[in-house]
């Protein structure tokens, strides 16, 4: 019996999914999703900002077999804090389709980064989302970046796209491979060739080693899903925005579920429709491929990735 109770009003994840109509492509990869605790086995974090719904590796790797994905990317969840024990459990029941995210502090020894590597992580997130984070000095996580460069791992970074220019500086002088979460969290209700996404569009075109997640339609769209707005085509307003990076960045995009989904307020997504979101960001079969398959790889497996 878990003996965490959620927060307020939280969403619990979708537990009947629909079946994809889009298949997606041997060897797809779900490259941003999450497990959370189960709490009685895996306490969360004393100082977390919010308690989830439990969310187990067994569930995440059934949802990933109905989605018609062979890979995982999990990434720490903010309710854990810096205690890894939830993911590298995940990630060792993987039989090695799985990889890693983890959260660290400038604490960390040598030999805790070497078997978080074991376990199959290959790099850190940094949560610039003040309202799910405390503030951690940018001396501290720079010291950190410069150590987990050495074992070939990349920094991952969560910000809300008004705080980029801010960031600019800080994230260019990162020794790393960067990954932006979810665009950097647009508003889509602004143009896409507007100031702010298209600040995004210079950071990435400059920086030829960040890449970005085109995921969490459910988390940026104010249109919605077909149940709330009775619309064919669910989160038509994120769309544009995926699809437009999917176009001039082929190589350095990756696609997540998100599951299960933390922090949803308003309802919580089928991930099997999200999942037929794909086709609509990459329309042609190779950038379907490129999306799902080879960037991913590339990334998170390059000892199996194909030679470019």
């Amino acid at each position: 019996m878990n003996t965490f109770i959620k927060t307020p009003g939280w969403l619990d994840w979708y537990a009947t999914p629909s079946r994809p109509r889009f298949t997606p492509p041997p060897g797809s990869v779900d490259a941003h999703c999450h497990v959370f605790g189960p709490g009685d086995e895996f306490p969360y974090a004393p100082e977390r900002k919010y308690t989830p719904c439990d969310a187990s590796k067994a569930q995440l790797f059934a949802l990933r077999e109905r989605l018609g994905f062979a890979r995982s990317v999990i990434v720490q969840a903010t309710c854990h804090g810096a205690d890894n024990r939830a993911l590298v459990d995940a990630l060792e029941s993987s039989a090695g389709s799985a990889r890693g995210v983890a959260t660290v502090r400038r604490e960390v020894t040598d030999d805790e980064l070497a078997r978080l590597h074991a376990a199959g992580v290959r790099g850190v997130r940094f949560n610039f989302v003040k309202r799910l984070v405390d503030f951690t000095p940018r001396e501290e996580l720079v010291e950190i970046a410069a150590r987990v460069a050495a074992l070939g791992w990349h920094v991952v970074v969560y910000f809300e796209a008004a705080d980029l220019p801010e960031l600019w500086d800080f994230f260019s002088g990162l020794p790393t491979t960067v990954v932006v979460d979810h665009m950097g969290r647009p508003d889509v209700s602004l143009p896409l060739q507007g100031p702010q996404f298209q600040t995004f569009v210079r950071f990435m075109r400059e920086h030829p080693n960040v890449w970005s997640k085109v995921s969490c339609p459910e988390r940026l769209s104010v249109s919605g899903p077909p149940a709330l707005d009775g619309e064919p085509e669910p989160y038509r307003d994120v769309v544009p925005f995926a699809r437009h990076l999917v176009e001039q960045f082929p190589d350095r995009v990756l696609w997540g579920t998100d599951w299960p989904h933390p922090n949803l307020k308003d309802h919580m997504p089928d991930d099997g429709l999200l999942v037929d979101v794909i086709p609509r960001i990459a329309p042609t079969a190779q950038a379907q491929r490129r999306l799902l398959v080879d960037n991913p790889m590339r990334l998170y497996w390059p000892e199996e990735a194909p030679a470019p």
